[in-house]
């Protein structure tokens, strides 16, 4: 079992940065590649980078691809989303979760989102 928690979402004019964090709680986190995803309103939810369970190989969905960079530190149970040149498109709840792919469905466990939004 992996409990997610997101942090770091807020108000940010376009250009600008954030950095999400997902705090892991559970022995086998260190086991588990992570993803983060998007869901805008109105929208389906959306992949966005995934990471795999060591670190060494990572994921981006084009529209993200040059702007964001998903990191993880094993020993502090944490992964994180670094999102840069914000644009107002980049408006969403932005969800962790555990598992390893692009769908929703190869995911077993999430957090409860935090909001993004992005100022034009």
């Amino acid at each position: 079992q992996v409990q997610l928690v997101e942090s770091g979402g807020g108000l940010v004019q376009a250009g600008g940065s954030l950095r999400l964090s997902c705090a892991a709680s559970g022995r086998t986190f260190s086991s588990y590649a992570m993803g983060w995803f998007r869901q805008a309103p109105g929208k389906e939810r959306e992949f966005v980078a995934a990471i795999s369970w060591s670190g060494g190989s990572t994921y981006y969905a084009d529209s993200v691809k040059g702007r964001f960079t998903i990191s993880r530190d094993n020993a502090k149970n944490t992964v994180y989303l670094q999102m840069n040149s914000l644009k107002p498109e980049d408006t969403a709840v932005y969800y962790c979760a555990a598992g390893y792919g692009s769908r929703p469905t190869e995911y077993d466990y999430w957090g409860q989102g935090t909001q993004v939004t992005v100022s034009s």
